[in-house]
C-alpha cells in the first residue's frame, strides 16, 4: 500500500475528523469559475466527501473519483445528492469524456497525482474555457507553550523531525502548484486565494486526526502511536484544548 492509498485503511476516522473547506472558497469558485447550478464538475481524490457535498450543492452533476473503496463508501454516506457519481479509480487510470466538464477540482489530493498525466488529462476533460481548481489545508506552526511541549514529544519519539515543514506546506504560495499549472502549457494565469481559519481540538480528537495523517508513516507502529499519545497528552496538560491555526489555499486557472 502506498502513502496515497493508506487513507482507505482509516476511512472511518477520515470521515469523522477531517475538516471540510471554507464556504468562502466555494463562493469564490462560483464567482471566478462559473460554478453554478448548470456546472458539471470532475472531482479528483474526493476522500470521504469533505468537498463533494459543497460542490454538489452548486453544480448540476459531480463525478467524484478516489482510489479508496472505503473512502468512496464514506463519501456516499455523507453526500445525499443523487446527481453525484462516485468512481473508485486513480485519476491517472480514469478515462473522462473529452470536453464535458466545466471544472476539474482537487481538494487536498493533487499532490498524489502524477503531474505528467494529471494536467493534460484535466485539460482534455474540460470544455474550452473550463477551469482547474487545486486547493488544500496547511497547518500553521503552533505557538508556545504548546509548541515547546510538541517539540519535546517529537524529540522523544521522532528525533530530528520537529521544525521541518509539514507535507501540506506544498499548498502554500511558496509551493509548486501555481508554477506547475502554468508550466503544463495547458492553462492560463493562475488566480490564488487564501482562507485563514482555526480548529479547536481536544486531546481525543487531535489523536484521531493524527491517525489519518500519512506523513507519520515513516515511523513504525510503536513509535508512531507513542508520538500521537505524547502529543495528545501535551494538549491535555496545556489547558485541554489546542486552538490549531490553519490556512486553505486555492489555485485556479482557465483552460487555454
Amino acid at each position: 500500500m502506498d502513502q496515497g492509498e493508506s487513507f482507505d485503511a482509516v476511512a472511518d476516522l477520515y470521515a469523522e475528523v477531517r475538516r471540510g473547506y471554507p464556504a468562502a472558497l466555494f463562493d469564490d469558485l462560483a464567482a471566478l469559475a462559473g460554478l453554478g447550478s448548470e456546472a458539471r464538475v470532475l472531482e479528483v481524490g474526493c476522500g470521504a466527501g469533505q468537498a463533494t457535498s459543497d460542490l454538489a450543492a452548486r453544480a448540476t452533476c459531480v463525478v467524484a473519483l478516489d482510489p479508496g473503496p472505503a473512502l468512496i463508501e464514506q463519501a456516499r454516506r455523507r453526500v445525499a445528492a443523487s446527481d453525484v457519481r462516485f468512481v473508485v479509480s486513480r485519476f491517472e487510470e480514469f478515462d473522462p469524456p473529452a470536453g464535458k466538464f466545466d471544472l476539474v477540482v482537487s481538494a487536498q489530493a493533487w499532490h498524489w497525482v502524477d503531474p505528467a498525466v494529471g494536467f493534460a488529462k484535466a485539460a482534455t476533460a474540460l470544455r474550452p474555457g473550463g477551469r482547474i481548481a487545486i486547493f488544500g489545508h496547511v497547518p500553521m506552526p503552533p505557538r508556545d507553550p504548546i509548541a515547546t511541549a510538541f517539540k519535546e514529544a517529537f524529540d522523544a519519539h521522532a528525533p530530528g523531525v520537529w521544525g521541518a515543514p509539514p507535507p501540506e506546506a506544498g499548498y502554500l504560495p511558496s509551493g509548486p502548484f501555481a508554477q506547475m499549472i502554468v508550466q503544463s502549457g495547458r492553462f492560463g494565469p493562475v488566480t490564488h486565494r487564501r482562507y485563514a481559519w482555526s480548529w479547536r481540538l481536544d486531546p481525543a480528537t487531535f489523536g484521531r486526526y493524527l491517525r489519518t495523517n500519512s506523513s507519520y508513516h515513516f515511523l513504525s507502529e510503536a513509535p508512531r502511536f507513542a508520538l500521537f499519545d505524547a502529543l495528545a497528552q501535551a494538549v491535555r496538560v496545556h489547558g485541554g484544548v489546542y486552538d490549531s491555526e490553519w490556512e486553505t489555499h486555492l489555485y485556479l486557472a482557465r483552460r487555454l
